[in-house]
C-alpha cells in the first residue's frame, strides 16, 4: 500500500518496471521463493556478491543461472572440487611458440555474473584465490594485473557445512560476500506446485523463454542512482548501534566490521528502490540486516551448543535497540 501512494521525487520507474521484469521470470520458474528473488536483485544493485546456502536441490544454482540470464552480460561458471587448483579459476601463462612469448589465458572468473558453484567443496587454498579479485575487482598473476569489467558479480552456493566433503570458508572471504542468503525447504503447497510444473513441463518452457531484462549501462545507471538515495543521520546511527552492539554482545565470540555497517546502508538503499522508494526506512534496515550480518558473526561456543543460530541473535540485537522514528 504504501508503494502505491507514495511519488518518489527520483524517478525510478524504469528501476521498478525492469525488477518487477525479473521478479516475474525468476518467480514463474523458482516456486516459493519471493525473499531469495529480492535479496539476488538487491545485491546485483547494490555492487554485492551473494552467497546462496542450502541443501542440495532448493534451486540454488537455477536461481543464480535466471538472474544471470535476465541481464544482458557475460555470465561464466566455476564447479568447485576438491583438486580444483587456483589457476583453473583464475587463469594461466601460456607459452606461444609463434611469438615465443607468454600469454595469459583468462580463467572463468573473467566475466560479469560469475557462479561459483559449492564454493566450499574446494580447499582453502583455492578459495583464497577468489580474495583479490572479489574485494578489489582486479588479479594479479605475474606481476601483471588485470582489471575486471563491470558490473563484478559473484553468486557463490554452498551446502550447509555439516554435509560431507565440505570445508568451512575462512572468515575473511566470508566477509567479502555483502549477503549470505539462505534457501530453505518449500512448503507443503509450494513443492505441489512445483511438482505440478514439472509434471506439465512448463518450467522447461519457461526456462527457454528467459530474455534479458537489464543491459550492463542500465545496471550502472540504476547503482549511480541508488548511491545517492537519502539516509536520515539517525538511521546511519540505528545502523551503527546495531553492528556495535555484536562486538558487545555476550553470544558472540566475534563482532562484525565497519565493512558490515557500510554493506548495510548500501543494501538498504538498493532494497528501497525496488520498493519503489528514493529513501531508506527503519524497515529497509531490519529486512538487510539479517542476511548482511549472519555470516559475518560468530558464536560463542556456549550459544553454539544450545543451538541457537547467528540469525537468532541479529533478531535478539535489532529487538532491543530502539527504532528511530
Amino acid at each position: 500500500m504504501e508503494q502505491e501512494q507514495f511519488n518518489p521525487r527520483t524517478d525510478l520507474s524504469a528501476l521498478n518496471e525492469a525488477v518487477n521484469q525479473i521478479r516475474n521470470v525468476l518467480g514463474n520458474i523458482i516456486i516459493g521463493q519471493k525473499q531469495v528473488i529480492d535479496f539476488l536483485i538487491v545485491g546485483l544493485l547494490a555492487d554485492g556478491h551473494i552467497l546462496i546456502e542450502g541443501v542440495p536441490g532448493v534451486a540454488k544454482t537455477l536461481s543464480a543461472k535466471l538472474l544471470a540470464k535476465s541481464i544482458d552480460a557475460q555470465f561464466s561458471r566455476v564447479q568447485f572440487t576438491p583438486d580444483l587448483m587456483p589457476s583453473d579459476v583464475l587463469g594461466t601463462p601460456i607459452f606461444n611458440t609463434k611469438t615465443g612469448d607468454f600469454e595469459f589465458r583468462k580463467g572463468p572468473i573473467f566475466g560479469n555474473i560469475i557462479l561459483v558453484d559449492e564454493i566450499n567443496r574446494a580447499p582453502a587454498k583455492t578459495q583464497s584465490a577468489l580474495f583479490e579479485v572479489m574485494e578489489e575487482r582486479q588479479v594479479t598473476i605475474d606481476g601483471h594485473t588485470y582489471i575486471m569489467d563491470e558490473p563484478f558479480m559473484v553468486l557463490a552456493t554452498q551446502n550447509p557445512i555439516e554435509q560431507e566433503g565440505t570445508y568451512r570458508l575462512p572468515e575473511a572471504q566470508l566477509d567479502r560476500f555483502l549477503f549470505k542468503i539462505e534457501v530453505k525447504y518449500p512448503s507443503l503447497e509450494e513443492e505441489t506446485a512445483i511438482l505440478m510444473a514439472q509434471h506439465t513441463l512448463v518450467n522447461k518452457t519457461l526456462l527457454n523463454e528467459v530474455k534479458p531484462v537489464l543491459s550492463v549501462q542500465q545496471i550502472q545507471e540504476a547503482r549511480a542512482i541508488i548511491r545517492n538515495l537519502f539516509v536520515e543521520p539517525k538511521l546511519l546511527e540505528f545502523i551503527a548501534k546495531i553492528v556495535n552492539e555484536t562486538r558487545n554482545n555476550s553470544s558472540l565470540y566475534l563482532g562484525a566490521s565497519p565493512r558490515a555497517s557500510l554493506s548495510i546502508v548500501h543494501s538498504a538503499k538498493a532494497f528501497a528502490a525496488i520498493q519503489n522508494r528514493d529513501f531508506v526506512t527503519p524497515e529497509d534496515i531490519i529486512a538487510v540486516a539479517g542476511p548482511v550480518l549472519a555470516h559475518r558473526i560468530l558464536l560463542s561456543p556456549e550459544k553454539e551448543m544450545e543451538g541457537l543460530t547467528t540469525s537468532d541473535i541479529v533478531n535478539q540485537i535489532i529487538k532491543k535497540i530502539e527504532v528511530p522514528r
